[in-house]
């Protein structure tokens, strides 16, 4: 399962996780602090918001190159975020709260340290389940009508992205992917399209006069049923032996998509996007 689905709202199962790891730690140490009367509430929506912070502006110092604008880098929506440096601002920030305030220090240690242990729990099971799936074993349609499978694709780094003529996010970052697809022959791109027919999808392409490879056609959605995941866009990326390595729930920016093929290029294989200007 990609992602944690609550009625129209998706939410992608590495920040549920996060939030249910908050939820954990604030509540350990609640309990703990009931008896010291000292609710380390407060210090652990600092440590998180110091934490987020921290992690987006590492993000954007590392790939500073691939932003146009500033509304882009405060456009947290691409999901562009380094782990490291916002999970050592966050310790550091609970560190200066418990030093100010002594009463805090128990139930915020025993509360973090819960929930660090819950967080990586969680991650590293759902990093296995993820890690050991595969190309989906679906029959697709290509643009032209001929039938394929999915998993006849492996062989060489693979980037699925399933979208749809009707959601926005995936209408905006259509460029971004279209410019990677271009600069990284090394890199197979297929675009899956959840749901619609091949007229609506020719025609969309030539009104946004997109020039796409790999055009293919899942009209009854079962690729994103498939992964666990029923939002769109979604975006999934295959080592060449056709093992999921990462995938990205919402839209992509040129960052957080570069961020992304990391996990997938080779020795050989050198990721590039589109130059900004």
């Amino acid at each position: 399962m990609l992602s944690l689905n609550l009625g129209p709202l998706a939410i992608p199962m590495n920040l549920a996780l996060l939030y249910g790891a908050f939820f954990i730690a604030w509540f350990s140490g609640w309990l703990i602090g009931k008896k010291r009367g000292a609710n380390p509430e407060s210090a652990l929506f600092s440590m998180l918001i110091v934490g987020a912070i921290t992690a987006r502006a590492a993000f954007i110092s590392q790939y500073s190159d691939q932003y146009e604008s500033i509304g882009q880098m405060i456009d947290i929506r691409d999901g562009g975020f380094l782990l490291l440096p916002g999970l050592i601002a966050a310790l550091l920030t609970g560190a200066y709260k418990a030093w100010r305030q002594t009463t805090l220090r128990a139930p915020l240690a025993i509360g973090v340290c819960i929930g660090l242990v819950a967080w990586a729990g969680s991650l590293s099971v759902l990093n296995a389940l993820q890690s050991s799936q595969k190309i989906p074993d679906i029959a697709v349609r290509d643009i032209d009508g001929r039938a394929l499978s999915l998993q006849d694709l492996a062989g060489k780094p693979l980037v699925i992205n399933l979208w749809a003529t009707w959601c926005p996010p995936c209408r905006r970052e259509m460029p971004v992917l279209a410019a990677a697809q271009e600069n990284n022959p090394d890199i197979r791109f297929v675009f899956v399209n959840q749901g619609e027919g091949q007229a609506l999808v020719e025609k969309f392409l030539a009104q946004q006069q997109l020039t796409l490879r790999n055009n293919l056609l899942d009209t009854g959605g079962r690729v994103g049923q498939s992964v666990g995941s029923l939002s769109l866009p979604t975006t999934l990326f295959y080592s060449a032996d056709g093992q999921l390595k990462n995938n990205h729930l919402g839209e992509l920016s040129h960052a957080s998509l570069k961020h992304a093929l990391r996990h997938i290029s080779t020795e050989n294989t050198q990721v590039t996007l589109e130059e900004q200007p």
